[in-house]
């Protein structure tokens, strides 16, 4: 321990500012971003694989088994090729991301009644959505809505059919009603109108319960190659879920749907009136409970 501490005082001593700080930092940022690649992803079971490969390059070279050392050392020189592959997809999104959250959001101007015109079309829409999903969970009528972010559709949307439309209650049931010729592809929002319907969503090569059907892999497909967020409702039991960020919420209630659609959609600024009315209200609930008991 008296050495490890002797090192680690060294080590500090011998730092020069801000170059080193700065290295450290970048070296923080690149394990924590790679740590977290891994947790999202199917990458983590294969992590436990490298990890064994290691164990065993050390178990023989510690033992001189040369024969074994060679053929590790063989795999290693091409694992780097393999990763990159295997994981195409997983660095295709995460690269993505990395440049959704760039400098455009940075340097991004808009005034303070841009984002309030804003905020109120994007209400318009949760509200259509959640609606609209209320009641075609009571029918049990299948439904899969996309609503694009930042990561654009293009291509998705050029396999349905443009309706550029106001997003409405009515016109999202019309689309989904079972007759209907579009009722089984998924519907586009795009800049808060229903931009396109009967689309093709890539599915998911994710491991899921056997009771979810099409809808539910490709609302997690298309997930895990965007930003967007999707709403499935099920035609087997007519259940609400949600897919965003390659992860499925299952059985959400209209008033969950509608907090989750508001959490994610609105602006920043509405985000704060929105948790800072939650937090009145209840603050107002409880000290209506507190007059009730100091009365009884």
């Amino acid at each position: 321990m008296q050495q490890i501490w002797e090192y680690i005082v060294n080590t500090g001593k011998n730092l020069s500012f801000p170059t080193d700080i700065i290295d450290i930092a970048f070296i923080c940022i690149v394990v924590y971003l790679v740590l977290k690649f891994i947790r999202d992803t199917r990458a983590a079971q294969f992590a436990k694989g490298i990890l064994i490969v290691f164990v065993l390059y050390q178990v023989a070279a510690i033992f001189n088994l040369d024969a074994t050392k060679r053929i590790i050392d063989e795999f290693i020189n091409f694992g780097i090729i393999a990763i990159l592959i295997i994981f195409q997809p997983e660095l295709r999104s995460m690269l993505e991301k990395i440049g959704r959250k760039g400098f455009t959001k940075i340097f991004s101007i808009s005034s303070a009644e841009d984002r309030k015109l804003r905020n109120s079309r994007i209400f318009e829409v949760i509200k259509a959505v959640v609606e609209a999903s209320t009641d075609l969970s009571a029918t049990k009528t299948g439904a899969l809505m996309v609503i694009e972010r930042d990561t654009k559709l293009g291509e998705t949307i050029n396999s349905g059919t443009i309706i550029n439309a106001d997003p409405a209650v009515a016109m999202i049931k019309n689309i989904f009603f079972p007759k209907a010729p579009m009722h089984d592809g998924a519907m586009i929002i795009r800049d808060e109108k229903i931009f396109a319907a009967g689309c093709f969503l890539p599915l998911s090569n994710s491991k899921m319960d056997e009771d979810l059907g099409t809808r539910h892999h490709a609302a997690l497909g298309m997930s895990e190659v965007s930003d967007a967020i999707i709403v499935v409702v099920s035609e087997e039991t007519g259940n609400i879920s949600v897919a965003m960020d390659g992860r499925l919420q299952r059985g959400l209630t209209p008033e969950a749907l509608s907090q989750l659609l508001r959490t994610n959609l609105l602006l920043e600024e509405e985000k704060k009136d929105m948790v800072s009315n939650i937090k009145k209200k209840r603050n107002a609930k409880k000290n209506a409970g507190k007059e009730t008991e100091e009365e009884v």
